[in-house]
């Protein structure tokens, strides 16, 4: 299996609901970094994964989307625990929208899967993978 990775990154704020998360309940501030993994079978006829361009300036749009924001305050997360895990798919999964819709090109109807990574420090992180 063959793989590029590109990077960005993310500043958001949220709270939690439960006691599992202690003192995370009130709201707070996160900044991750976050990793775009592209996978597939057999390089494309231009023997690359994907245009790493075109991922970079696609993860780039899908975490504006989300960068800045409150996420108590997006109605697409209203009673949701907006934990790592849950924003590594999250992430993901627009991502993989736009590759249905051809935004990392023609070349990327041949990706197998995307893994994303939200690193929230240098010993702590979450992946979501999935198929596409």
């Amino acid at each position: 299996m063959f793989s590029i990775t590109v990077r960005d990154h993310i500043m958001i704020a949220h709270s939690f609901r439960g006691e599992v998360f202690g003192p995370a309940q009130r709201l707070h501030g996160a900044t991750f970094l976050v990793d775009a993994t592209f996978r597939r079978e057999q390089l494309d006829d231009d023997n690359i994964v994907v245009d790493i361009g075109l991922a970079t300036q696609e993860l780039g749009a899908v975490v504006a989307e989300l960068n800045y924001r409150n996420l108590d305050d997006e109605p697409d997360f209203a009673g949701v625990n907006t934990s790592t895990e849950f924003l590594a798919k999250v992430i993901a999964d627009r991502l993989a929208d736009r590759v249905h819709r051809g935004a990392l090109g023609e070349g990327a109807r041949g990706l197998h899967g995307i893994t994303v990574t939200l690193h929230e420090s240098h010993v702590a992180w979450a992946s979501y993978e999935r198929d596409l």
